[in-house]
């Protein structure tokens, strides 16, 4: 009988489709017993004997990986890759696959979200309410700003056309691979990311973690914001340089910050001291119904492979390149 490990957690508490679905198919599965994010060292221990491994952000290391001795496929739940070595498990013959298109409808919400709660200081009022301060703050409207997006992939792009029930802000897009296709359903004009920095008004990033967007945003970006503007990360930890993120909003820099993910987790670091920096446990993904699909999707690739079939949602070799180059 093939085994499983489902290190991500929480896996099947909505819906217990992917689960069933192991059953049926006479799957012996165990769910991460610890109920929270494998360290290096505590995945290295369960992925020993296991056939298949359903993922989430742990550290899929070398390491790891050589202790896996009957592994042969990963599927990931979700669409980063920073988190597995690819070249490792290439060597290794296992097969990666993931879930590219299932998260991004729900990140883009929460991205949509994050906005209007910072222009609006909706964090900042809730945090005075509960301290017994009445301060009715004066904030913007998402139409009269500047807008700025790095990265206009999956995520990126159900963002902008979010937006259009909101009025029309403007809008400055960058990304390595334009979409002009997207010049025709609005108005926006795509730039350099230091255009961005130092032009807009509030700056969302939809980027993946590579060896080009590591630190991306450090002081010296952060420093080229206007001193009141809004930065938002629901992609990457390890994106905006977080020691450099705090000692600027320190000194009075930025007027709200919304990050979704961190370069390590759980979060336990300075910015928790920053009251206009409005924090989230690594939910973009975390609606319903968006969460349900990445863990059948995720559960059906590993039921594939098991079972002898075409895989559907390989890692594409693009992705082992990219990596690679780190």
């Amino acid at each position: 009988m093939a085994k499983i490990l489902i290190s991500t957690v929480p896996f099947g508490e909505k819906n217990r489709f992917p689960l069933e679905l192991l059953k049926d198919k006479s799957i012996d599965y165990t769910i991460n017993p610890l109920n929270k994010k494998f360290t290096e060292e505590e995945l290295a221990k369960y992925i020993v004997d296991v056939d298949a491994l359903i993922a989430g952000t742990e550290p899929i290391t070398d390491y790891v990986l050589s202790k896996a001795n009957k592994l042969k496929h990963i599927s990931r739940v979700g669409i980063g890759l920073d988190s597995v070595d690819l070249a490792a498990a290439k060597n290794r013959n296992i097969e990666v696959s993931y879930t590219p298109d299932a998260p991004a409808p729900a990140v883009a919400e929460l991205t949509l979200g994050l906005m209007l709660s910072l222009l609006r200081s909706v964090h900042i009022s809730n945090l005075n309410m509960h301290n017994g301060k009445w301060d009715r703050i004066f904030g913007r409207r998402l139409s009269e700003i500047k807008l700025g997006i790095i990265g206009v992939g999956r995520i990126g792009l159900r963002v902008l056309r979010r937006t259009r029930a909101f009025g029309t802000p403007e809008i400055l897009l960058n990304d390595i691979a334009p979409n002009h296709e997207i010049d025709r359903e609005m108005k926006v004009k795509w730039t350099t990311k230091e255009d961005i920095f130092r032009n807009a008004d509030l700056i969302s990033l939809h980027l993946p973690l590579t060896h080009l967007t590591k630190n991306l945003i450090s002081k010296r970006e952060l420093l080229m914001m206007k001193k009141d503007a809004l930065l938002i990360n629901t992609s990457r930890g390890g994106i905006i340089n977080e020691n450099d993120l705090y000692n600027i909003m320190m000194d009075g820099y930025l007027s709200g910050v919304a990050i979704d993910v961190f370069e390590k987790e759980p979060y336990k670091g300075p910015l928790i001291e920053i009251d206009r920096c409005l924090l989230t446990s690594h939910m973009g993904s975390m609606s319903e119904d968006c969460r349900t699909r990445m863990e059948i999707e995720a559960t059906e690739e590993t039921v594939r492979y098991l079972s002898g079939l075409k895989l559907l949602n390989k890692v594409p070799l693009t992705e082992f390149k990219m990596q690679a180059l780190k």
